[in-house]
């Protein structure tokens, strides 16, 4: 038999598949989970601490699944193939994958650090194949900031970003950078700036005017008028 904690935090779950996790609310949750209210402060210290841990149970399973990815004798393709399943989770679980990368408050999943590790062991792959003209620390920090940021956008504005070209352009943009593995694609150079673009909406760094100009570079006038709309 499942114990309140269990309860609540697969009733969490269930409504973060359908909703924001600003928009549910402890009521919804201890409704569903048939516990009282004191009960989440009780286990979690509060709906924050209770995101939170969802949050981290949302890393086990993108770990999980980044364990499984297959290794072959091209490094370079093995970080596309990772980035595809990345870019795969978000799409599959958009509210969980916002609480994930975006927390709020003191308290930050901590798996973050694995999720950069296993991809810093992708990265020194390549570096011990020859094929990395960075260092490690800062392709992974490159590549994961970019993932990361495609996703997001996507997910925000799907639309404009929903696209599966834009995350392979942003994708051989920023690993082709990283281990010189360019592809002949007239559209590298702008998809660097758009994935630039895309990491800065995370921090306040870019402005609607730069992720507008790299959208219109990328996709046409079309894209980029209709986010200044927007």
């Amino acid at each position: 038999m499942s114990t309140a904690r269990e309860r609540i935090l697969e009733a969490t779950e269930e409504l973060l598949a359908t909703k924001d996790a600003l928009a549910i609310s402890t009521r919804a949750i201890c409704d569903r989970a048939k516990v009282g209210m004191p009960e989440i402060y009780r286990q979690f210290g509060d709906k924050q601490g209770l995101l939170t841990a969802v949050a981290d149970i949302g890393f086990e399973r993108f770990l999980a699944a980044k364990r499984q990815n297959p290794l072959t004798d091209d490094p370079v393709a093995d970080l596309r193939t990772a980035w595809d399943s990345h870019v795969a989770f978000a799409l599959r679980n958009p509210y969980l994958y916002r609480l994930m990368f975006t927390p709020t408050g003191d308290a930050k999943p901590q798996a973050i650090k694995e999720a950069q590790a296993i991809l810093l062991k992708a990265v020194e792959r390549c570096r011990d194949a020859g094929r990395l003209r960075t260092t490690p620390e800062l392709a992974g920090q490159s590549i994961l900031s970019a993932n990361v940021g495609v996703c997001m956008m996507a997910l925000s504005f799907p639309d404009l970003f929903g696209d599966s070209e834009i995350s392979t352009a942003v994708r051989d943009a920023v690993i082709g950078q990283a281990t010189g593995d360019e592809r002949e694609d007239t559209r590298i150079g702008t998809a660097t700036v758009l994935a630039q673009a895309l990491v800065g909406t995370l921090t306040g760094a870019a402005t609607p005017g730069s992720v507008a100009a790299a959208l219109d570079r990328l996709t046409g006038a079309e894209g980029a008028g209709l986010l200044a709309r927007g």
